[in-house]
């Protein structure tokens, strides 16, 4: 069975960097794609950035040059280096794994991120 754990949310001021992490367990995690996706209140979830198992990066404009995201396929984790926030990054980011063999999608349970002006 997949788990996800992420970790490292917080409250930061604007112009601040975080790093999320996620810790995956019960997968052949090198061969899957990871994701960070985030919601905030009253909206849809969307993504934020995905890396495949040969380290191909996909980013949402909004956080192009500012966030990066990278993997450590011994330790089983994803990491979300977030740089000059903007209040309008405050969310609860989410892990995500996409099986490139069942394509079932699994999911963390959620890390606060909260940005202040």
């Amino acid at each position: 069975q997949v788990q996800l754990v992420e970790s490292g949310g917080g409250l930061v001021q604007a112009g601040g960097s975080l790093r999320l992490s996620c810790a995956a367990s019960g997968s052949r995690f090198s061969i899957n794609t990871m994701g960070w996706y985030r919601q905030a209140p009253g909206k849809q979830r969307e993504l934020v950035a995905t890396i495949t198992g040969d380290s191909t990066t996909n980013y949402a404009d909004s956080v192009k040059g500012r966030f990066t995201i990278s993997r450590d396929n011994a330790k089983k984790v994803v990491y979300l280096q977030m740089n000059s926030l903007k209040p309008e990054d405050t969310a609860v980011y989410y892990c995500n794994l996409h099986s490139i063999i069942s394509t079932f999608d699994y999911w963390g349970q959620g890390t606060q991120v909260t940005v202040s002006s």
